[in-house]
């Protein structure tokens, strides 16, 4: 089995239960050790045999079974990481109020590690007054109980209470056991427009130039603000079948102009505006009607108009006390290495931060870790570590954090 960092993944009785099979998965092939502590009624929805297949340990569900290891104390003290997948409202009611009836509210007592409750429930009761004061309660305790996404919730129903998707769970999760004051809830209340992906400029009806951008940096920022309180909409140009963060409002848009028309109406109310959107710098002229056919002959030359500088603009139009961060996706050359190219950017476009990252193959776009550096307008700089990009991500949001709240 795994040394890896030890997860207690706890399971709690809702039909969402089913979806934690993926994460204790993702978890397992990921390195981490992970004992499966279910309720009895998790056990109605999964079976034991399946998260005792997946997680290679027994799974028990009441302090008296295999007494002479002391499971109820043992568990929560050993553990790196407990994660609650879902927490139903129940089991919130429970954490809140220090019940311990079964072995996993026994173990949420015990533990000294970070917990992590995500949700999932009908909307009625999510939104319901002892849900949102026990939700309080437990992050005044320093718990992480996450957002809940919006959609199909059981039978016709729809609305917020749906569970986060598995992979956001985990990654969530990683973050945590990374540094476990990540999530803090210092955000709360403030309204945050973050743009990602990458634009597509339409040449014909089957042909577009673009970029790289997969838009996992942008999606980890808005997912990541989320989760420390602010109220996000996330502008979203092209990306590779991401799904939407959850507590998210998402925002679709193809083109440079469409991103540009969906910030300058998202961003006048924002507290905080991110430009993490890879922005084509350049569309073509004409678009074609009809798909340009392939002739023994050599193509026209396509002509190219620039495509507006959207970061430029709203740095101009800002509201008093808005801040904006940019991102610059740099490369050196013979005139100057990133960081000179960056500063020269910092400068022109007017913004308060700017991440940078150097570009190249298999850095930054299409990967799942991110590194570079971050400059100030006031000239401070610091280098970001090399790590998952949601660990990029807490780190300029503890930037942005200090500067709201000079």
């Amino acid at each position: 089995m795994s040394q890896g960092p030890r997860v207690v993944l706890g399971v709690g009785g809702g039909i969402a239960a089913y979806k934690a099979c993926e994460v204790l998965r993702q978890l397992t092939e990921s390195g981490h050790s992970v004992q499966v502590v279910p309720t009895v009624a998790a056990l109605r929805f999964v079976g034991a045999a399946t998260f005792e297949a997946l997680s290679g340990h027994p799974v028990h569900t009441e302090v008296f079974d295999d007494v002479p290891e002391v499971p109820h104390v043992r568990i929560g003290q050993e553990a790196d990481l407990v994660l609650v997948v879902p927490a139903t409202a129940n089991l919130l009611a429970k954490a809140a109020h220090g019940i311990a009836d079964d072995l996993l509210t026994n173990t949420l007592l015990t533990a000294r590690c970070p917990v992590m409750m995500v949700p999932a429930m009908h909307t009625e009761m999510w939104e319901h007054a002892a849900t949102q004061d026990n939700v309080a309660t437990l992050r005044g305790r320093g718990v992480v109980v996450t957002e809940p996404a919006s959609g199909r919730l059981t039978g016709k129903d729809t609305g917020k209470g749906r569970l986060a998707d598995p992979a956001e769970i985990v990654d969530l999760a990683r973050l945590l056991l990374a540094r476990r004051d990540a999530l803090p809830r210092d955000l709360e209340g403030v309204r945050v427009v973050v743009s990602a992906g990458g634009t597509r400029e339409p040449l014909d009806p089957v042909r577009y130039l673009g970029n790289r951008s997969s838009g996992k940096q942008g999606y980890a920022l808005a997912r990541t603000a989320a989760q420390r309180g602010a109220r996000v909409t996330l502008v979203s140009a092209h990306t590779v079948g991401l799904p939407a963060p959850a507590g998210v409002d998402l925002v679709h848009a193809g083109t440079a102009e469409e991103l540009r028309d969906a910030m300058h109406a998202a961003s006048p109310n924002a507290g905080v505006v991110v430009m993490a959107a890879a922005v084509a710098d350049f569309r073509p002229s004409t678009r074609a009607e009809y798909k340009i056919k392939k002739t023994d002959s050599d193509p026209d030359p396509v002509s190219l108009t620039r495509n507006p500088d959207i970061l430029a603009e709203l740095v101009a139009v800002r509201a008093p006390g808005q801040v904006i961060v940019g991102f610059a996706a740099e490369t050196g050359d013979s005139n100057a290495d990133v960081l000179e190219h960056a500063r020269a950017k910092l400068k022109r476009k007017g913004c308060d931060l700017l991440v940078v990252n150097a570009v190249g193959e298999g850095r930054a776009f299409e990967t799942e870790d991110n590194a570079g550096w971050l400059l100030s307008a006031d000239g401070g700089e610091r280098p970001i570590e090399l790590g998952s990009k949601a660990h990029m991500a807490s780190d300029i949001w503890d930037a942005v954090a200090q500067l709201i709240q000079q």
